[in-house]
């Protein structure tokens, strides 16, 4: 504003016209108005004489102008049309009193001075905030919104510091910060902030744009701002950028709880102070919990919890701790109405609930501030009703503000994603315990009746996986205190893998009960399998397999092994040495009409055969040299027993989540004492059968067995005249003193005796059925030379 001091003291509006000339006519200034009432711009007046605009006498209208202080003056615009002004001279004297200029102002037209209030008005009315400072950071204007906002009127701003009209010092420093720029540098600057406005008003996302206020020659005179409210846009920005970090941080893996976390550390502090998860027994249990929404009091279990505080101290209830909800509380009724509730400390269910909890209440008396904003929002997915999770602010004067229906959306939006995941990760536990459970009842769970080894095993499942695959291994006692050592590995993971591992499993227990030899046995395997991959049609093979089998002796310390494109054992020998045992690799099952071949290996006493599945050897991504030699370096680690080298191996091998599964046997081989052993060559001489009871009688007197031999005797003389009568030379009787006793005959013909039911008037027959009556097992296998019929029964007790 400029008050004319020969106008009765009038403020010229912002539509005024203004000239300012020298004591010689010469136009030194020319305002903005003066430009839109005549055309002429102030470079191209200023320097120029006035009369230059006058049209006609110009001598008259100076002394008209100079004698009356103003008059109607015909002036030509630069578009050549003439225009009829009113002019006002007020003189600007200098220090003798003499006029040293003349300042001329012309009064806007109607139509300026419509549009001069206009531009007023919209200034006072406009819905973004406005304001005008100097130079300084004072105040000059402010409009209704502005006033509005700052929550006082226009009368107390003008002419103070802005730093002084303000309580939030770390906004007060920006805002000053960006004023001061603009006066330095002269530009336009536009910044975003977010901050609580003066009055009170909630918090506001503020999108301010400031700019130089100019003279007409160009002089800076202020500075003018214009602030959008863009809290909804903000908000609207803020929510969409965490649904999007929801939507890959909540779920990462399929846990109930660690999901549960995952949406309690994203919600605080961008959601809320403090955060809760309490979830349904039944959900941790991976069973089907109820569908619908639930009432009445409700158990839940925290299995989750976060806090903008460290040690979060908001928590009344421990992590694992079981609760009870009354069906008051904001929890229940989420579960109980399926839509999310929001209460603040001082509503009467909110006190009540709080005030009957010990817990609860000792955390509200011990903390600072004992006002929040609390929203419990239930966790639903596909229908099913999973928990709860509780959102807690802790209100101050500074912010945050309490929960509104924004915030209720946008945990909805959280709450739904976690329910989905949670549900998911249910479900795979369910499935994931199913298929483990199924898998371990088809793994070994104890190994009696057998002391030519001692064994320690180890199956870890592929985390990265389905979490159960169709790796197995077994020991398997056979006659003659032999046992069978068996590992196999089913292509592929999951329930479908580990149900054909389990009827490979049973296969084999079946075929080595024949005591079949090794590469016998996996031809019978191979048929097995590929008639387990057959369709319906019988096309195709879909099942793969590869498995070792391999047949300890304690009495000839001898091993048999063959391999159906397994990988090989390795040997730990007494003196440290390790070595692989170069065996036929063959076909894997499934491959059919190819040969697979024993190898034949000689093991002292006290070696230690490790059997072992490909994800133990290719973990690391190492190749398979590479993890077999890795394998014989642990093997070679010293270990107080079978368990502790069983650790150090898959330490060694093994990172830290496998991709594939993992079986390993160690076996300790054992060996009998000749002592324990005796064993007598026979002609087929019926005569000799009574030679044959003499032998075994004696030799269970020297151990010490005397109440053994009326058994012993009758199933020596029985197998033995078999063996003459039925089997031909040579003939041999044995007998092993371990566990049990066992005695063997064994003679030159193939074909297997079987029971059968003598009549009452046959005079044989009865043999084999008072050997299977008075032994415990008895049964008979194939040799390189005939057979060998054996049976076996428990040693007296002493």
């Amino acid at each position: 504003m400029v008050t004319l001091p020969g106008d009765a003291g009038r403020e010229s509006t912002a539509g005024d016209a203004m000239a300012v000339v020298d004591a010689h006519g010469v136009v030194t200034g020319w305002s903005e108005g003066a430009r839109l009432l005549t055309g002429y711009a102030a470079e191209e007046i200023t320097g120029r004489p006035v009369s230059e605009l006058v049209d006609g006498d110009a001598d008259a209208v100076r002394r008209e102008l100079r004698t009356g202080g103003g008059g109607v003056v015909t002036v030509r615009r630069r578009d050549g049309r003439r225009k009829e002004l009113t002019l006002r001279v007020c003189p600007l004297r200098g220090a003798n009193g003499e006029p040293g200029g003349y300042v001329i102002s012309a009064a806007p037209d109607d139509d300026g001075r419509v549009l001069g209030e206009l531009g007023e008005l919209a200034f006072r009315q406009a819905s973004v905030s406005m304001s005008i400072f100097d130079t300084g950071q004072r105040y000059l204007r402010m409009n209704d919104t502005a006033c509005r906002i700052m929550g006082r009127p226009e009368a107390e701003f003008t002419g103070r510091f802005f730093p002084d009209t303000v309580e939030d010092a770390e906004h007060s420093r920006g805002f000053l910060h960006h004023l001061q720029e603009v006066v330095e540098t002269g530009q336009p600057v536009h910044y975003e902030s977010w901050t609580r406005a003066p009055s009170g008003m909630r918090m506001h996302a503020w999108n301010t744009e400031m700019w130089p206020l100019r003279g007409p020659s160009g002089q800076l005179l202020g500075v003018a701002l214009a602030a959008f409210d863009s809290s909804e846009q903000h908000g609207a920005k803020e929510r969409l950028a965490l649904l999007n970090k929801a939507a890959t941080g909540i779920g990462t893996r399929l846990d109930v709880i660690h999901t549960a976390q995952e949406l309690a550390e994203l919600a605080v502090p961008r959601l809320a102070d403090f955060v809760s998860v309490d979830l349904l027994d039944s959900v941790l249990q991976g069973e089907e919990p109820a569908v619908g929404p639930v009432g009445g009091d409700l158990e839940l279990r925290r299995v989750a919890h976060h806090s903008l505080t460290a040690g979060v101290p908001e928590a009344a209830i421990g992590l694992g701790t079981a609760d009870v909800y009354p069906p008051s509380s904001p929890p229940a009724r989420a579960l109980a109405t399926g839509h999310a509730v929001i209460t603040r400390s001082g509503e009467a269910d909110l006190d009540d609930w709080v005030a009957r909890h010990d817990d609860r209440s000792a955390k509200l008396r011990e903390s600072d501030n004992d006002d929040f904003s609390l929203m419990a929002v239930p966790l639903v997915a596909r229908g099913t009703t999973l928990g709860v999770a509780v959102f807690v602010r802790l209100l101050t004067p500074q912010g945050p503000d309490p929960f509104e229906q924004d915030d209720v959306s946008l945990a909805h939006e959280l709450a739904a994603r976690a329910a989905v995941c949670v549900d998911n990760a249910r479900r795979y536990t369910k499935e994931h315990t199913t298929a483990l459970a199924l898998q371990r009842s088809l793994l070994p769970q104890a190994v009696a009746g057998q002391a030519a080894v001692e064994f320690a095993s180890r199956y870890l499942p592929a985390l990265s996986q389905a979490g159960v695959g169709g790796d197995w291994f077994d020991v398997i006692p056979l006659s003659g205190t032999r046992v069978a050592l068996v590992v196999g590995d089913v292509v592929g993971h999951g329930i479908h893998a580990s149900v054909t591992m389990g009827r490979l499993r049973t296969a084999v227990w079946t075929l080595a009960d024949v005591d079949l030899p090794p590469d016998e046995l996996l031809t019978h395997l191979d048929d097995l399998v590929g008639h387990l991959g057959a369709d319906e049609s019988g096309v195709g093979s879909e099942i793969g397999a590869t498995c070792l089998y391999a047949v300890y002796d304690p009495v000839s310390r001898h091993c048999t092994i063959a391999s159906a494109g397994h990988p090989p054992p390795a040997v730990l020998f007494p003196d440290g040495t390790v070595e692989v045992v170069e065996v036929s690799a063959g076909p894997m099952l499934g491959v059919g009409g190819l040969p697979f071949e024993s190898t034949e290996l000689d093991v002292p006493e006290g070696a230690v055969l490790a059997l072992y599945t490909d994800g133990l050897v290719e973990a690391r991504d190492l190749d398979v040299d590479a993890g077999t030699a890795a394998l014989c370096a642990a093997l070679a680690a010293p270990a107080r027993n079978l368990e502790d080298a069983c650790d150090n191996v898959l330490r060694a091998l093994l990172p830290e989540r496998p991709a594939d599964d993992v079986a390993l046997l160690l076996a300790r081989t054992r060996g009998l004492d000749t002592g324990q052993v005796a064993v007598w060559d026979l002609p087929a001489d019926p005569a000799v059968v009574a030679t044959a009871r003499q032998y075994a009688t004696e030799q269970l007197t020297a151990w010490g067995l005397d109440e053994a031999a009326f058994v012993t005797e009758l199933v020596v003389s029985e197998l033995v005249t078999n063996a003459i009568r039925y089997g031909g030379a040579p003939i041999q009787l044995r007998l092993i003193r371990d566990r049990t006793l066992i005695c063997e005959v064994s003679d030159a013909s193939s074909t297997s005796p079987h029971l059968r039911r003598a009549r009452t008037y046959d005079e044989g027959g009865r043999g084999l059925l008072l050997v299977a009556q008075l032994t415990d097992r008895w049964g008979t296998r194939p040799t390189g030379t005939g057979k060998t019929i054996w049976a076996e029964q428990a040693l007296p007790v002493p």
